[in-house]
């Protein structure tokens, strides 16, 4: 009985160890969740213009924007019509998504954080 129980408690251990979080990304189970605030320094018309990436099976499942200080009319543009055409695409296809027409400058910066959310994806996962 003692031997079960150890070994269970051994196989709960490595299944958390598993899970991570290093600041940047998390890793829960299959999903990935990738903070690009300290990784890319992307600035829109009025600054940074951080995201978090939701990854699951190398697909994205969520972008959402971070606090930043963009035009909130024209932001709200980029939070509206691009960001959810990044669900459900390969991760590795983020760049076909196209900027938004009016919020160019921060669609553009928007795309630069999905590259380094990429690429310390593909580095780190």
């Amino acid at each position: 009985m003692k031997k079960i129980l150890f070994i269970a408690a051994l196989f709960s251990l490595s299944a958390c160890a598993k899970d991570f979080n290093d600041g940047v990304m998390e890793k829960k189970g299959k999903i990935y969740t990738i903070n690009t605030e300290t990784i890319c320094n992307a600035r829109g018309y009025h600054g940074n213009t951080p995201v978090k990436v939701t990854i699951k099976k190398d697909k994205i499942v969520n972008v959402e924007a971070l606090p930043n200080r963009e035009t909130p009319r024209f932001f709200e543009n980029v939070k509206t019509y691009m960001l959810p055409k990044f669900r459900d695409v390969k991760f590795k296809d983020y760049a076909t998504v196209d900027c938004v027409s009016g919020a160019t400058i921060s669609s553009k910066a928007v795309r630069e954080n999905m590259k380094a959310a990429f690429d310390y994806y593909t580095e780190h996962k």
